[in-house]
């Protein structure tokens, strides 16, 4: 992938703040944990901020972020101090509904309220950025829309089917063929250009960071028949009316946006990591009954309005712990090399 003129313009620039840092000196052994907090900021959309999960953030004009209070930053922090590793966080700014160009770019949120770029928690002595972002900027939201009837008409889930002409039923031919194949194609190239401009950022503004991708969970079980039955409890299906020809469609979507995260952290200048939430979450998804990691399109949530918010297959309590857990090992890998 080439870079963008800004990119490697930032690029250059990080290389050369970051040859003056080494200049300096190391700042700790090689295989030892540091002593001192490290100042460390999170960053990403509804599966960093954990959409769902109650209660959630209400301060000022982030209230809308929907961030919760237990989102997986937060437990991964906790979990890390359980080991001696202290983390100075500096600002944790998921914000649901957040594309990854709005880790440059302001944010509108419900009500015209706004929220300023993410990039601006960085700071010059950041020396680690964690967050999961790209799936928005794909338009996983449309993406399901264009499979569902259910989902055409729910006025809470943002956004419109891919092509609202074409049925929900032939949804999976849509996307493997034709018209929607282009699409989707077109999207995978903008979200590989702006995750590579995201990590440049981070590189510019924090050049001592550690860089930390996190991709997103399974949401489809390899075993689609799982997807029949309602989870506990519940009464409709975790994927609602979307056919069940169009689950391994959908899988193979995520695969390949897993896949275009990873190779982002991979290629980016200096190294990034990447912690492959999709490959340890296969007995997790949406599908696992009592073992889901992730809510049902159109189960109940924790968040109440005088009525319940549905999960739109977003990681819950089990989930969130799932995502800390694998951030928690990935950072102490990090820290200790």
């Amino acid at each position: 992938m080439t870079k963008s003129p800004v990119g490697r313009r930032l690029a250059a620039a990080a290389v050369a703040l970051g040859s003056c840092l080494a200049l300096a000196g190391p700042t700790g052994s090689a295989g030892a944990a540091p002593a001192d907090p490290v100042p460390a900021v999170f960053f990403g959309d509804s599966y960093t901020a954990n959409f769902g999960i109650a209660p959630f953030n209400q301060d000022g004009d982030r209230a809308f972020c929907f961030q919760a209070k237990e989102n997986y930053p937060t437990v991964a922090t906790r979990r890390l101090a359980d080991k001696g590793i202290t983390l100075d966080v500096q600002s944790d700014v998921s914000c649901g509904g957040a594309l990854v160009q709005h880790f440059w770019q302001e944010q509108e949120l419900l009500g015209g309220m706004k929220v300023p770029p993410q990039q601006d928690a960085l700071k010059q002595d950041t020396q680690l950025a964690v967050g999961s972002m790209g799936g928005n900027t794909l338009g996983f939201n449309r993406i399901l829309k264009q499979c569902s009837d259910e989902l055409r008409s729910h006025p809470l889930l943002p956004g419109e089917p891919v092509d609202g002409d074409e049925p929900a039923s032939k949804c999976g031919e849509f996307f493997e063929s034709g018209d929607g194949k282009q699409w989707l194609d077109g999207q995978f190239e903008h979200v590989g250009w702006d995750l590579e401009e995201l990590l440049d950022r981070i590189g510019y503004f924090a050049p001592d960071a550690k860089r930390v991708l996190v991709g997103y969970p399974r949401l489809v079980p390899e075993d689609t028949t799982k997807c029949l039955t309602a989870a506990p409890g519940q009464t409709k299906l975790p994927f609602a009316d979307i056919p069940q020809d169009a689950l391994p469609v959908l899988d193979q979507i995520q695969k390949r946006l897993n896949d275009t995260m990873k190779k982002a952290a991979t290629d980016a200048e200096g190294g990034a990591d990447f912690v492959d939430l999709y490959a340890h979450t296969g007995g997790n998804t949406a599908c696992d009954g009592a073992d889901r990691g992730v809510g049902g399109l159109l189960e109940d949530s924790q968040l109440d309005f005088g009525a319940k918010l549905p999960w739109y297959a977003h990681p819950n309590d089990k989930g969130r712990d799932i995502q800390a857990a694998q951030v928690a090992d990935k950072v102490e890998q990090i820290l200790n090399r």
